[in-house]
């Protein structure tokens, strides 16, 4: 594990190294296996709200066009709110802003 301190904040890199039983066919190219775990990776990061939506989009190298397509495709909630803030926002009037 790599770290550096910047401004205060310690920022770690990390490597994984992914070990398989099996030998992979052939037609998995290694970039693509790659580019799949570090996919999981990061939206399991997002689904534990560890990172940004905008962070998981950096790190994939996607839009959030994008993101928000494998969001939904592996049922992660694009929006985060608890009952209560989903109600505040439901009854807000458009205009003002204001709770009704």
């Amino acid at each position: 594990m790599l770290a550096k301190k910047i401004k205060g904040v310690i920022k770690m890199s990390k490597e994984v190294l992914l070990r398989f039983p099996v030998d992979i066919p052939e037609e998995l190219k290694d970039e693509d296996v790659l580019r799949k775990g570090k996919e999981i990776m990061v939206l399991e990061l997002l689904r534990r709200e560890s990172i940004s939506q905008g962070k998981a989009a950096e790190l994939l190298g996607i839009d959030r066009q994008a993101l928000f397509d494998l969001m939904i495709k592996y049922d992660i909630p694009v929006i985060s709110m608890t009952d209560e803030e989903l109600r505040d926002e439901l009854t807000k009037d458009i205009f003002s802003g204001e709770t009704k």
